[in-house]
């Protein structure tokens, strides 16, 4: 099948987190299925999914709490700072008390009581680098024998304990002590005992399909031998003296017997038992809770281990950061679906027609912007493989250099903010998601920078990597083009500056000044795109007020900075603007000038998700909003443009929230686990015992921290980024907090370096062989392409990207200069 044939509308692009989605209906069982087990398996998949249905409806009542907050605390504040206090109090506005407490505890029902939809729809994460390679027998017989063992006591053991704590929640009143408001718990609570019986009940569903799987004759012996086990067990509980084995196994544990060790190394065992049982290829959430059940029981006690598994799941629940998690996915989900991203990358693409690599810079571009709307890997890999596959393959780029800059610029979505990885990040090492969204920026920017270089670079010294289009492909413009590209990258960055300000509050003299300077701003640019005439007179002097705020800026300066070196280079682009600007005067200017038509796809494509993503992301960097509120306006924002779009549809909607829910419960149900199985793991001295022997290495502290990232490196080639980020870093955290490292003014400003270094790291882990899942994604969509072909072209990028990485380990500064700088 050609490139061109691929359906994207048949393509699941927003889920490279999961490992294998079911694909059955719910209900539908297979034919010769034991007959009593398809009744059964037809209504807990039936009830899942319908509970899993109904709970993604959540989304619309959370997004509506937040964006209410944000409005009514915002409308206050500028009428109050403009003495309009009375009016604003009148009205009603102002924070509400409500809010915090109301669109958290959604948050937590939304991922606990869809865990049960999450399994049945095969959403749960696993790495499956060994199961995928047995047979199918093999598979359904590990599969039933780790669902007996591991998930079915867990999920008892969790659906018993939390309902406890449930019942104590509602017996006392108990409410929240960290709000205002402070209301009752319990609502939220109830979510998880009813989301562990869901599972529960899901994992009797699975546990039959996986008998089906292995065939009738093995399922026969699988059931006696289970039956044979229930049996000793029941005769134990109930007639203990005739088969003492419990009482030999206890004597096991007890001082002096065979299993009493010290619990720091009870600790490294549960580490080794963790990592191969996930690699086996069981949902790794499972494994986790499993894991942290059964060694914490052996290494402190059953009471100690419940505790800790409620604390941990209602601390993730009712987590204010990690609530923005549901939230940006949605946004970049139906920002997808509206198709802006397809117009915005034929726009550039026509712009730079007449360039080498023209559509290297409109994939790198278009990537760029994606990752800002959605954060999400497989989507931007996706759908730049759809755009500029088939484009590329048509007008004979090198397919290298093309499957690298489109994987490539797919893997920014897990660093340029609003980065869901950092979203995670942020409470695992205790600092602000919003200063690792600040110290996120830069990096970013650089890699983007990187790529762009490189592949122009490549293009110069061999032309025929990236030819310039043919003429067919060519857009019609006027005769002086080049004006047309001067004119619109001053307006554009006019724009951008008066964004800025109005964001910074430099218009705040009158009530929505910034908003209204905007507005005017926007008009007179139109008006001015519209017509010569009036374009004669604005260009002048943009032109001029651009020049004098780049030489205010330059000479506010106190030395020698980035900022200089900006706005020299700005100045001497305006020079050559105003040299060619002379143009629009002359006697036949209206018959050698005007913009393009496809300046107005340019803008139709790039304006509404750019303005989006400005105001969302520039009200968290600039600490207007949390990324919480940034994430509920961004969602707020994508769907009043796919209405604006005409692409708006309660159905597509409906799937939208759906693929939405379905990652939410894989990434925050993990959360959830790792936490657990953290707290566990801490609680047993073992990463300080780690940390001590780490320390008492020769090595410098910078040595140890490499060999920190080549471990995660490493790890990125197996496993997604979830399980690294909620597993394998809270185990090396307490080494790297106990480095001595110069050059940082505390603590907390080497953790956000850190965190930058570790997400850069496993950006870089996407493009390595033989795991990378971003070339699968890209050969779906482009088959054309062969395998071998894409991985030596991502292998390329992936150096360029360890040339980043350096830079960053190496300056420390392009990290923590924005996060210190703005955040003072």
């Amino acid at each position: 099948m050609a490139a061109e044939e691929v359906d994207p509308a048949k393509l699941e692009i927003a889920d490279e987190l999961i490992a294998e989605r079911n694909n059955f209906t719910p209900g539908e069982t297979p034919e010769d299925m034991t007959a009593w087990q398809r009744p059964i398996t037809a209504a807990i998949d039936i009830t899942n999914n319908w509970v899993g249905r109904l709970i993604c409806l959540l989304m619309i009542p959370l997004i509506a709490v937040v964006v209410i907050e944000v409005f009514s605390r915002n409308t206050f504040s500028v009428l109050a700072n403009n003495g309009w206090g009375d009016l604003a109090r009148s009205l009603g506005l102002g924070p509400t008390v409500f809010a915090y407490d109301i669109s958290r505890m959604i948050a937590g029902v939304l991922f606990m009581a869809a865990a049960g939809y999450g399994l049945m729809r095969g959403v749960h994460i696993r790495a499956d680098f060994l199961y995928r390679n047995w047979s199918d027998k093999t598979q359904a017989t590990v599969d039933a024998l780790l669902y007996l063992a591991f998930f079915l006591p867990s999920m008892a053991l969790f659906t018993w304990i939390s309902t406890d704590f449930f019942i104590v929640a509602y017996t006392t009143g108990e409410t929240a002590f960290d709000s205002t408001w402070s209301p009752v718990l319990w609502p939220a609570r109830i979510a998880m005992p009813i989301g562990g019986a869901l599972l529960f009940l899901q994992g009797f569903s699975e546990l039959f399909r996986a008998f089906h799987k292995m065939g009738k004759e093995r399922e026969r012996k699988f059931l006696w031998g289970t039956v044979a086990i229930l049996a000793v067990i029941a005769i134990e509980i109930y007639v203990p003296n005739i088969l003492p084995i419990f009482e030999w196994v206890t004597s096991l544990f007890e001082r002096g017997g065979f299993f009493d060790i010290p619990k720091p190394m009870i600790g490294l065992i549960m580490l080794g038992a963790m990592i191969f049982v996930i690699f086996i290829g069981f949902p790794i959430s499972f494994t986790l809770i499993f894991l942290a059940f059964g060694f914490g029981i052996w290494g402190l006690n059953f009471k100690l281990t419940g505790l800790l598994m409620t604390l941990n799941t209602n601390s993730t629940m009712l987590s204010d950061q990690l609530m923005a998690v549901p939230l940006f996915i949605l946004m970049g989900i139906v920002m997808e679906a509206a198709g802006l991203m397809e117009r915005l990358f034929a726009s550039i693409q026509m712009i730079m027609a007449r360039v080498r690599g023209s559509l290297y810079i409109a994939v790198l571009i278009v990537s760029t912007i994606f990752a800002a709307a959605t954060g999400i890997v497989g989507a931007s890999v996706t759908l730049l493989g759809i755009m500029a596959g088939a484009t590329m393959s048509r007008s004979g780029y090198n397919v290298r250099l093309a499957a690298g800059t489109i994987t490539a610029g797919g893997t920014l979505g897990i660093l340029i903010p609003p980065s869901i990885m950092l979203i995670v990040m942020g409470p695992v090492l205790e600092v602000s998601t919003l200063d690792l969204f600040r110290g996120a920026f830069i990096p970013g920017a650089l890699l983007a920078s990187l790529y762009l270089l490189y592949t122009l670079g490549r293009c110069w010294l061999n032309p025929e990597l990236g030819p310039i289009l043919s003429e067919e492909d060519q857009p019609d413009t006027s005769n002086n083009y080049r004006l047309e590209v001067i004119l619109i990258c001053i307006g554009v960055l006019a724009i951008c500056r008066v964004f800025g300000l109005a964001l910074g509050g430099a218009f705040g003299f009158i009530p929505f000044g910034g908003l209204l300077v905007l507005a005017a701003t926007l008009l007179i640019s139109y008006r001015a795109y519209m017509s010569l005439n009036v374009l004669r007179i604005v260009a002048p002097i943009a032109i001029a007020v651009q020049a004098i705020y780049a030489i205010s800026q330059i000479m506010a300066l106190s030395g020698i900075e980035f900022a200089l070196f900006y706005h020299t280079a700005w100045l001497i682009f305006l020079g050559f603007g105003t040299y060619k600007t002379i143009g629009l005067y002359a006697a036949d200017a209206a018959e050698n000038f005007h913009f393009s038509e496809l300046w107005n796809e340019f803008f139709a494509g790039l304006m509404p998700p750019t303005i989006l993503i400005s105001f969302a992301l520039g009200s968290i960097l600039m600490g207007f909003a949390t990324p919480a509120e940034a994430a509920a306006m961004g969602a707020f924002g994508s769907i009043i443009l796919s209405m604006a779009y005409g692409k708006f549809k309660i159905a597509g909607f409906f799937d939208s929230m759906i693929k939405a829910l379905e990652i939410t419960v894989l990434i925050m149900f993990l959360v959830a686990a790792s936490n657990f199985f953290g707290a566990e793991f801490s609680s047993l001295g073992t990463p300080k015992m780690m940390t001590q022997a780490l320390l008492q290495l020769d090595m410098s502290p910078y040595m140890i921290l490499i060999l920190i990232m080549a471990l995660i490196f490493l790890l990125g080639w197996p496993l997604e980024w979830v399980p690294i980020v909620l597993i394998v870093v809270p185990v090396l955290l307490p080494t790297v907090m106990a480095l001595d490292l110069p050059g940082f003014d505390s603590n907390y400003d080497k953790m956000v370096w850190f965190g930058i270094l570790v997400a850069v790291n496993l950006q870089t882990a996407w493009l390595s062989p033989p795991v990378a899942l971003s070339a699968y994604f890209l050969k779906g969509v482009v088959p054309n392409w062969d395998l071998k072909d894409i991985y030596l072209g991502m292998m390329q990028f992936m150096m360029i990207q360890l040339v980043g990485l350096i830079l960053l380990f190496t300056f420390p500064s392009l990290v923590l200069w924005l996060p210190q700088m703005m955040g003072g």
